[in-house]
């Protein structure tokens, strides 16, 4: 990718630059900036060199949410004069984003000199705006865009060992392969949120009424791999209680939220022997109190000075609620876009760039 200190002159130039502020609204205010503040230093770089910019992103799934709120906290954050930047109208409200359409696509392309590409965590998107933009203008990869594809590749390329990679959430359909990725490049592979259910379930135990996928991806084949490390105990919903149960001891009542405190205890002991640790997910139902041992092992990586690489929408909104950002070596502001990253090694996005 052409990065955007490339750009031999920005003086006078329109730059398009594509960027991902679908962020958390609540009454109108913006929740989580991060993936606002991700991408001050790409803004902030092109505006130095003389350039105006056109900001292009989405909000909401359907193109319908207004962007007023994001706007409003983006010059208040970022302090730059009005009329230095402005904002392309929520770009899913045009059926020509989802659809790659040519033709509003090229007259996008015309109210602007340069395109970069600064949104990440949209990359595994194929969307006007993300791969077919960039066959109309001069193309760069925004600062964010190269930390992410730098950061991420180093977990596939030559990682240090021992490498610990920790899994979490749900979805098991989009993970299945990276699970089977990193028990090759990994020394441990660590199993917690709902994954994790699919897992015990699989092994025979009762997981009560608890999410699981009953699709089969295969599982058995790896289910006796020696790197494949499960919890050994949870946290279950039981009446109106929240439980520490052995795995063995789950009633066909009861909800697994979380992973368990000589689960928590037993990670904490490989998080200090690893040289490199990968996580992406949460290891609980944290909207139903399952939140602790995501909490917990984030201190844990945080405390440890290991090198941490971290993603997933959900993990990286307890960072930011946290205010743990610094304490990590890379956090990505991706979710889908990390893990396909990390299982396919590119994205559609980035190759629309090279």
């Amino acid at each position: 990718m052409r990065s955007i200190k490339q750009i031999k002159d920005l003086k006078g130039k329109i730059v398009i630059v594509r960027v991902d502020f679908n962020v958390p609204i609540k009454n109108g205010e913006v929740e989580d900036d991060f993936r606002i503040r991700a991408a001050l230093p790409t803004i902030n770089f092109l505006l130095e060199g003389g350039a105006k910019l056109i900001l292009v992103t989405h909000l909401g799934k359907d193109g319908t949410e207004s962007l007023d709120p994001v706007i409003k906290y983006f010059f208040a954050i970022s302090k730059i004069a009005k009329d230095k930047v402005t904002f392309f109208e929520n770009i899913r409200k045009f059926p020509g984003e989802i659809n790659n359409d040519q033709a509003f696509t090229k007259e996008l392309s015309l109210k602007g000199d340069i395109y970069v590409n600064d949104a990440f965590s949209v990359s595994h998107r194929e969307h006007a705006s993300v791969v077919l933009l960039p066959k109309f203008l001069p193309s760069y990869a925004g600062f964010q865009l190269s930390r992410e594809v730098e950061n991420l590749s180093r977990t596939f390329q030559s990682p240090a060992h021992p490498f610990l990679f920790i899994l979490g959430g749900a979805k098991f359909s989009t993970k299945m392969p990276l699970i089977q990725k990193y028990l090759e490049l990994a020394d441990y592979v660590f199993i917690g949120g709902a994954l994790a259910n699919d897992f015990l379930k699989a092994r025979g135990y009762e997981v009560g009424k608890s999410l699981v996928d009953d699709t089969n991806y295969g599982i058995e084949k790896i289910l006796n791999n020696k790197k494949l490390i499960l919890p050994v105990d949870v946290l279950v919903k039981s009446g109106d209680k929240l439980v520490n149960k052995n795995v063995s001891n789950v009633g066909k009542d009861e909800i697994i939220l979380d992973i368990g405190s000589k689960s928590i205890e037993n990670l904490g002991e490989i998080i200090k022997k690893s040289k490199l640790i990968l996580w992406n997910g949460p290891l609980g139902k944290y909207e139903d109190g399952g939140d602790q041992s995501t909490r917990k092992i984030l201190k844990l990586v945080a405390d440890s000075n290991t090198e941490s690489i971290i993603g997933g929408g959900d993990t990286v909104e307890l960072i930011s609620e946290e205010k743990m950002e610094d304490k990590f070596s890379f956090v990505s502001t991706g979710g889908g876009a990390t893990l396909d990253f990390l299982a396919n090694g590119s994205l559609p996005g980035i190759k629309a760039l090279e």
